[in-house]
């Protein structure tokens, strides 16, 4: 990988990268898309990464099928495939991570121990390898993807990241390799996560800005569906994930819920349309 790097680089390629951990869908061949757009090489990665599961997680039973994921990338338009073994990136005796202090503890990191710093460690391993000019991720992990970009920032790393919007089912499901879990009833019953945030968004849009009502309505919602088991709504700044107490400035509405056994994430981004002004753009 690294050699072929070092050859398209040497003829002045742009290089992009779409890293992801395989069971491809159309939100990932829309980063390809996008990528393709701007980039002369596209590479993107496959590697299911050990470090970002918990111990009670699904690392074993999580969705494999490499030959399946080749054709749809190839289709897609990638140039190169990258799909190491784990023995490769995380050989005997690894000890070397990466941690963004502050936000990795916060909502998914609270929820899910450790999960940040093995996606930050995995993450900069691949720009190393890669030496992509960009790399294309989706905000339905917003989380995620500030992180990412607070290392991009902290160890000044020349990739720049491009956040791409979430990619939805026409009943507004958030496209996700782990709804492949999720069984015909659980799959209806998985639309709440997407009609609670539609909600936050009438009631912004109705000029409501206090957070504590606006996650008091996702709630809502998520607990009448039977279904459904909450991990957290909450209203959190786009910049630090913290608490807001009033929307004001750049926000998400973020929520994780239990559908059955599987874990979903989804969010609103909520932006002003002008610094100072109370008339917001939503980003679903």
């Amino acid at each position: 990988m690294k050699e072929y790097v070092r050859a398209a680089r040497a003829e002045g390629l742009v290089i992009g990268l779409v890293p992801t951990m395989g069971a491809l869908h159309e939100g990932h061949t829309a980063l390809v898309a996008r990528a393709r757009k701007e980039c002369s090489r596209v590479i993107a990665s496959v590697f299911v990464n050990p470090k970002q599961f918990g111990p009670k997680e699904d690392y074993k039973k999580y969705p494999r099928d490499l030959e399946k994921d080749a054709k749809i990338l190839g289709d897609a338009g990638v140039d190169a495939l990258f799909a190491p073994d784990a023995a490769d990136v995380y050989p005997d005796g690894f000890r070397t991570y990466v941690n963004v202090e502050g936000i990795s503890e916060r909502l998914e990191g609270r929820s899910r121990p450790g999960h940040f710093r093995g996606v930050s460690t995995v993450v900069l391993k691949l720009f190393e390898i890669v030496q992509p000019h960009f790399a294309y991720f989706g905000r339905k992990d917003a989380q995620q993807v500030r992180i990412i970009g607070e290392m991009v920032r902290d160890l000044n790393l020349d990739a720049e990241i491009v956040v791409c919007p979430v990619v939805r089912e026409g009943d507004g499901l958030a496209l996700s390799s782990r709804n492949a879990y999720l069984s015909a009833t659980e799959r209806k019953a998985a639309i709440v996560l997407h009609r609670a945030l539609v909600a936050a968004r009438d009631e912004l849009s109705e000029g409501v800005r206090d957070a504590l009502q606006l996650q008091t309505v996702m709630q809502r919602i998520i607990a009448a569906e039977p279904l459904a088991v909450l991990d957290y709504a909450e209203i959190v700044s786009a910049d630090t994930f913290e608490p807001v107490v009033r929307v004001a400035r750049p926000c998400y509405a973020v929520l994780a819920v239990f559908i059955g056994k599987t874990r979903l994430i989804d969010n609103l981004l909520i932006e002003p349309t002008s610094p100072g002004l109370e008339d917001f753009l939503f980003h679903l």
